[in-house]
């Protein structure tokens, strides 16, 4: 079996939205990883109705959109999927109910849900020069590394969650499912207090930057962050993103100052060297410095103005209504952005600095993969090609294996009861 590496097509070829209908049921057929998928939505099969009671909703083209579907088994949703070929698959609440059934019911209520947390590029225009809007490159994608990393171990530290998923979104963000018992089973309040725990971000108003606010002393978990995007900073903010040359970023920058008199004198000071990011932002620390050494400390609140400051341009932007509703609907991985081609693959959160989103494959890319990697192994005989799955054969091998680790772990905790032997050998 050839490393992915060898079967990927290196040149990634322009995406053409108007033949995505046609490619579909080709990538649902022979790509999708309907086991896999399976084995996640249905939890080692140890809770009852936790698969049958499942929320799916699919987009068809033309944004027709079909809510409350469920089905029984693997096979009964694999076939719906083929039949359909839907633009996007969504993943919505285990319901008291199957939600098929809804028609008429005045008790359907949600009853168990991943916690669920959706970070979007376009949050952090506030806070970008290199792109915006749904536009993305590998400069302004460090900022999802960060909200990676600072998310991941709060999750797992402060909480004690260990089986999380973290999936790109296909285009410009990244969603994060948490899927350990006891995460599913939280209410809405319990939700909306870890996403209020977690976003530490308050409004600055109209045309600044989102601040944070750190009192006497700093939040442990706050603290954890800092560590984080402290060596980040000037590499992503000052070099990539230069966000202090330009007035409006100047002026973001001493937006974070809140006591008018010391706002005027640094404004004053960092005239003499507007145009550059890292000598502005090394004037705006010694400036703050010297206050702190020569006594004349004003204000309480220039304490920890630095570090505020530091993390207000780099702390993930969460959108915390997605993670407090209890049935709110999020596109499921492996799903083919319908406007990149882009598919949702799952990413390693150890190393997510490494993962680049503009180099995530497209529909048309693995197809072509596909066929290059049969035409290449005719020689080998028909028989040979066909025992090896389509999905080894493209660059999404890579995302299927991390998929495949998590559904493992994942596994591994049901009761202490394994999976059947079945779909533990999964010879997919």
């Amino acid at each position: 079996m050839p490393e992915p590496e060898e079967t990927a097509v290196k040149s990634k070829s322009e995406f053409d939205p108007n033949i995505l209908p046609d490619l579909l049921p080709l990538y649902y057929k022979r790509l999708f990883p309907h086991k896999q998928f399976f084995r996640w939505m249905s939890y080692g099969r140890t809770e009852p109705s936790v698969f049958t009671k499942r929320e799916f909703s699919f987009t068809l083209q033309d944004d027709v959109y079909i809510r409350f579907q469920s089905f029984e088994n693997q096979l009964e949703l694999e076939r719906e999927i083929y039949a359909k070929a839907p633009f996007k698959i969504d993943i919505g609440a285990v319901y008291n109910i199957r939600p098929k059934d809804h028609r008429g019911s005045t008790t359907m209520q949600p009853v168990q849900r991943e916690l669920v947390f959706d970070i979007d590029m376009t949050d952090y225009d506030e806070i970008r020069t290199c792109c915006n809007e749904a536009n993305v490159c590998t400069r302004c994608w460090k900022f999802m590394t960060i909200a990676c990393r600072v998310l991941d171990e709060a999750l797992r530290e402060d909480f004690g969650f260990e089986h999380l998923l973290w999936v790109f979104s296909g285009r410009r963000g990244i969603h994060c499912w948490v899927c350990d018992r006891s995460a599913r089973q939280l209410d809405t309040p319990a939700r909306s207090a870890i996403a209020q725990y977690l976003n530490v971000l308050v409004s600055g108003g109209e045309g600044t930057v989102s601040r944070v606010i750190i009192f006497d002393e700093m939040h442990h978990s706050v603290r954890r962050a800092y560590r984080i995007v402290e060596p980040l900073f000037e590499e992503i903010c000052l070099e990539d993103q230069n966000i202090f040359a330009k007035p409006e970023g100047l002026k973001k920058l001493l937006a974070m100052v809140q006591d008018q008199t010391i706002r005027g004198d640094l404004e004053k000071r960092l005239k003499t060297v507007q145009g550059d990011s890292k000598k502005i932002w090394k004037e705006f620390v010694a400036f703050f410095e010297e206050m702190r050494t020569s006594g004349n400390n004003r204000n309480r609140r220039i304490k920890f103005i630095v570090e505020e400051t530091i993390l207000a341009f780099t702390y993930p932007r969460l959108d915390i209504n997605v993670t407090k509703g209890f049935n709110h609907l999020l596109k499921a991985p492996f799903c083919v952005h319908p406007k990149t081609g882009k598919i949702c693959v799952p990413f390693n959160p150890n190393i997510a600095s490494k993962f680049d989103p503009t180099d995530v494959p497209t529909i048309t890319d693995l197809l072509k993969e596909v066929n290059a990697f049969d035409e290449k192994n005719t020689v080998e005989g028909e028989e040979t090609r066909s025992r090896i799955k389509d999905y080894k054969k493209t660059s999404m091998f890579k995302g299927t294996v991390i998929f495949e680790e998590f559904l493992r772990k994942l596994e591994q905790t049901f009761k202490g009861k394994p999976a059947p032997v079945s779909d533990i050998k999964m010879e997919f």
